[in-house]
């Protein structure tokens, strides 16, 4: 029998909430992974965070953390602005990494927090939960068969209320990178992609202001993103919609894919299909935790088999996006995606 791989030792760089909810189940949920290490700015709370959730180490200096020879890959999900420099560090350190979205503020830092990773030969991957959902793998197929044709429209309702425990940076730092369209359009532009296959050739949006965010950050913005293929898609994202649920529509010449509750972190929704009048639910797969999902096929890549179900290609192109979406939205003009990928 061929010898059994060691544990992959992750370390956390952010005592965060989603680190804590979602992807410290998630890599505990694998036999051959372990949680080496949390890294937060505060001795206190690295301290603290560590114990509440049975981490051996918690450390406040970047340095000391990545010098840390138990650590094989890290997991970031600080403040949006810290992403490239703790990324860029960490290839340096010879760690693969896996980053929450946006993967920085501008598209020159998120170019080089991927290519440094390349050069040093580790795996980079994007936290973009929602196309590991089977809701959305399931509709990339049926797409991709020709259920409904050539796709001629989309649209995306990811509309919902920032609980009350995540309501600091993200609407009251600008300079952190907060606001809906870098935390919530992301995820929108790298649905969009994975389902039609096809880039965002450039976008028009207006952003508001509905209650929740301070100084220039928008709390809501609606708007539209032309795909080159020809696909116009609608996308509305806010922070303070309390009574609605999520949905995806696309919209083909043969047929249309309409699913419901299905822009959220849990393995739940429903996925019907329309054509000639009639409506079907779609069967779906068996769901799996998205975050499972994830780290799974993160393991997959540092193995050498497969590559991240999200690269850091793809966390470039969503953030191309954002940046178009802010853009148009402040100046009321239609914006060109810029791509470098």
């Amino acid at each position: 029998m061929p010898p059994t791989a060691p544990p992959l030792k992750w370390g956390l760089i952010g005592a965060s909430d989603i680190a804590k909810t979602r992807m410290i189940p998630a890599i505990r949920s694998r036999p051959d992974s372990t949680i080496a290490a949390v890294l937060s700015s505060s001795a206190e709370r690295a301290t603290s965070y560590a114990a509440e959730n049975s981490i051996p180490r918690g450390y406040h200096d970047l340095d000391e953390f990545l010098q840390d020879p138990e650590i094989d890959v890290v997991y970031i999900s600080t403040t949006n602005e810290l992403h490239a420099s703790q990324a860029i560090a960490a290839a340096k350190a010879g760690k693969h990494i896996l980053s929450d979205k946006p993967l920085a503020l501008t598209l020159a830092d998120a170019e080089a927090m991927v290519k440094t990773a390349k050069e040093k030969g580790l795996v980079f991957g994007t936290n973009h939960h929602l196309r590991n959902a089977v809701t959305h793998r399931t509709m990339r197929r049926l797409i991709k068969e020709g259920a409904i044709g050539k796709p001629l429209a989309a649209r995306v309702f990811h509309a919902v209320y920032l609980p009350p425990r995540l309501q600091g940076w993200r609407i009251n730092r600008p300079e952190a990178g907060g606001g809906v369209i870098l935390d919530i359009t992301v995820h929108d532009a790298d649905t969009l992609h994975f389902l039609l296959d096809d880039d965002v050739e450039d976008v028009v949006a207006r952003s508001a202001q509905q209650g929740l965010s301070h100084g220039d950050l928008a709390d809501a913005v609606m708007g539209v993103m032309y795909f080159r293929n020809g696909t116009l898609a609608m996308f509305h994202d806010a922070y303070t919609i309390k009574h609605a649920q999520t949905g995806l529509e696309v919209h083909g010449t043969d047929g249309s894919l309409i699913a419901k509750n299905i822009m959220t972190q849990d393995p739940v929704g429903e996925v019907f299909l329309s054509r000639n009048g009639v409506v079907s639910e779609v069967a779906l797969g068996e769901p799996e935790d998205l975050y499972i999902h994830i780290v799974r096929h993160f393991h997959e890549a540092v193995e050498g088999r497969g590559q991240p179900f999200v690269t850091g290609e793809d966390g470039i192109r969503s953030l191309a996006v954002g940046l178009a979406v802010e853009e148009s939205a402040k100046t009321g003009q239609r914006t060109p995606v810029r791509y470098k990928t």
